[in-house]
């Protein structure tokens, strides 16, 4: 019986990926990349996928906003991922994962967990371990990026519980740091209304990361943020200034916003920019080589959407200077949407993950292949 039931088991929980839909191939051929670059349906069948994790074997981990935790694995190395694993169930929104050491990192909104020697248990996970769970309980921005920074310390952000309001609390608002067992938590910064990406730059070590504009305040206004943290007791004008000069009509009234850190680039507004990764591998070209791939959601309520693509931030001597699209396609001249971008995950030979939330897969990026 005891056989049985660890069949049945590996049956529910090592499903083989299911090939890409008609209907998602058709999307990819709508994507339009630089020449010399290819991109196809790593992974299918992952409902929401958002922020990806590479662990060991070439195993890539996904949370979600639906509940869900995933691991794919890439077994024969041809470029699409043979077998998908349910690492959890009913979380509440695990959106960030993050890996170290054995150990799976799930960030959901009121804790973060941690899923031990997870890589020779994908088929029977074992139980979570509580890493942190003294969060605010807010849905409203409380979705959460996480990474394991060059110091070895968990890395994660509280968005505001709001579009626009200036909460009591002063972890709202805020970028946290914490160490991998949950201790000693740190405020790093404030004033950032919701951030869902960050990444270190290559030369420096800084910390760069996005921040999501407020709503309502017109198509154009304010742009979309990359901030840049450095070890100063910074605050980045949320909610009384926007983009480093835009005063809030209702919390900006004697604020006077060069006092505050102001974004390093400023992006169009309600691009809503979310998962990024400085690019360090070998098989791009040089021009991309330390430049910041960043995924850009796509507006939600603008009157004409815009974003829904995915773009280089180019970054001469640590700090940015332009931007180009990359990936470009999702949103069609008509104005449908075909997807959202997520998240940006380096793989070992230096091409790219790029999750998509909309359609449910997870896209690989090649050069010259």
């Amino acid at each position: 019986m005891k056989r049985i039931k660890s069949l049945l088991l590996l049956m529910v929980t090592s499903l083989p990926t299911l090939a890409a839909s008609p209907e998602h191939e058709a999307v990819l051929k709508q994507l339009r990349l630089p020449p010399g670059f290819n991109i196809r349906i790593f992974a299918d069948n992952l409902p929401n996928a958002r922020q990806m994790a590479l662990g060991d074997k070439g195993v890539v981990y996904v949370g979600s906003r639906q509940g869900n935790v995933y691991a794919v694995q890439d077994k024969d190395g041809d470029g699409v991922a043979e077998q998908r694993f349910v690492i959890a169930e009913q979380l509440n929104l695990p959106n960030g994962v993050a890996y170290k050491d054995g150990s799976l990192y799930v960030a959901e909104i009121q804790r973060i967990i941690r899923f031990d020697e997870i890589g020779m248990r994908l088929a029977n996970p074992p139980k979570p371990v509580t890493v942190y769970d003294k969060f605010p309980t807010d849905r409203h921005h409380g979705w959460k990026y996480l990474r394991i920074g060059p110091d070895d310390k968990l890395y994660t952000a509280v968005g505001a519980p709001c579009n626009v309001c200036d909460p009591e609390k002063p972890i709202y608002g805020s970028l946290l740091r914490m160490n991998r067992d949950g201790s000693n938590l740190e405020i790093l910064a404030r004033g950032i209304r919701n951030t869902v990406g960050f990444d270190w730059e290559t030369r420096t070590g800084h910390l760069f990361f996005n921040d999501n504009g407020r709503d309502h305040l017109g198509d154009d206004v304010p742009p979309d943020e990359l901030n840049e943290w450095t070890p100063t007791n910074q605050h980045f004008g949320f909610p009384y200034c926007h983009a480093g000069n835009i005063a809030d009509p209702e919390f900006g009234a004697g604020k006077e916003c060069y006092k505050y850190a102001a974004p390093v680039w400023r992006y169009k507004a309600h691009i809503a920019p979310l998962g990024m990764r400085f690019y360090t591998g070998k098989q791009f070209p040089d021009v991309y080589f330390r430049q910041l791939i960043v995924a850009q959601h796509g507006s939600w309520n603008r009157s004409e959407p815009q974003g829904y693509q995915v773009n280089i931030v180019k970054f001469r001597e640590g700090q940015p200077y332009n931007e180009q699209p990359f990936i470009s396609g999702w949103l069609t001249p008509k104005g449908e949407v075909l997807g959202r971008p997520n998240d940006v995950l380096q793989l070992p030979d230096g091409s790219l993950l790029i999750s998509d939330d909309s359609l449910g897969v997870i896209y690989r990026v090649t050069y010259g292949r």
